[in-house]
C-alpha cells in the first residue's frame, strides 16, 4: 500500500528504532509510547484489520506472537511482565490500519484498560 505508513516503515523509506526483524515480522519502537517500553510488531504484508485475516494467516499472527516474547525477552521486560494488544477499527483505537501489535511495559499497567 503506497499510503501505508506500516509499510513504508517496512520497505525502509521511514526510519523506525527497530528492536526485531525477520522474514515476516517487523517490530520498532513507538515513537508515541504510552508506556517505557512501547514497541508495535507488525507483519511484513500489509493485513488492514484484523477482520481482513484469513485461516491462510495463522502462523503469521503466530509469529508476531513468538516475535512479542522475544522482545521481550531482549529488553528485559519478559519476567516483570508485558501486556501484548492488537486494536481493530476505529472504536477500538486503530488509527493505523495496517494490523500491528502493541507491546507495553516498564510500569504497572493495571486493569482494565481502558
Amino acid at each position: 500500500m503506497t499510503d501505508c505508513i506500516f509499510c513504508k516503515i517496512v520497505a525502509g523509506e521511514i526510519p523506525a528504532a527497530a528492536v526485531y526483524d525477520d522474514d515476516q515480522v517487523l517490530a520498532f519502537r513507538d515513537i508515541q509510547p504510552e508506556a517505557p517500553v512501547h514497541i508495535i510488531i507488525v507483519p511484513k504484508r500489509h493485513i488492514a484489520t484484523l477482520n481482513d485475516l484469513t485461516p491462510a494467516d495463522a502462523e503469521l499472527i503466530g509469529r508476531m506472537h513468538l516475535a512479542a516474547r522475544q522482545v521481550a525477552l531482549d529488553l528485559g521486560v519478559a519476567d516483570s511482565g508485558y501486556r501484548t494488544l492488537i486494536n481493530c477499527n476505529r472504536d477500538a483505537g486503530q488509527y493505523v490500519f495496517h494490523v500491528h501489535m502493541h507491546l507495553l511495559a516498564g510500569r504497572n499497567l493495571g486493569w482494565p484498560p481502558g
